[in-house]
């Protein structure tokens, strides 16, 4: 694998993880509603770990020769999680993060199994990286639970 086509990825991670960062800022301020606050709360709390996210990826792009690129330069693809009319929406909010969350999972495990035998230090940041995202993506599907009962 070459060092570009992971550069391109992490490019592809650290750009969904800035892109989480607006839509959890969005969800966090713009939902109403009694059930709404844990959610709110939630999300509001995970937003430094996302950033986080993106300043590691930024980082190690730099480190290993790529250039990390500006917000126009960046993709976009978090349809689920865009602002909804109806801010009282609190299980599309909970379905949305948990579509980003599978995402990351993703694009995290296909950059662990680019770098295997190539780049370990990569490697072990998406690993500790994909982790997280876990962890996220297991905090949502229970809060999804008690909402659709």
């Amino acid at each position: 694998m070459s060092k570009e086509a992971i550069i391109d990825e992490m490019i592809i991670a650290y750009a969904a993880e800035l892109e989480t960062i607006q839509n959890y800022i969005a969800a966090s301020v713009n939902l109403d509603g009694v059930r709404c606050d844990v959610i709110k709360k939630a999300l509001g709390a995970d937003i430094p770990t996302e950033l986080l996210h993106a300043q590691t990826l930024a980082a190690r792009i730099k480190t290993v020769g790529g250039k990390v690129p500006g917000s126009l330069a960046l993709p976009r693809g978090q349809a689920s999680l865009q602002p909804l009319a109806d801010t009282t929406d609190v299980v599309s909010v909970i379905k949305g993060v948990i579509d980003a969350e599978k995402g990351a999972i993703a694009q995290y495990n296909k950059i662990i199994k680019m770098c295997d035998g190539v780049d370990y230090v990569t490697q072990d940041m998406a690993i500790t990286l994909l982790s997280d995202e876990e962890n996220h993506l297991s905090e949502f599907t229970g809060y999804l639970k008690e909402y659709e009962k």
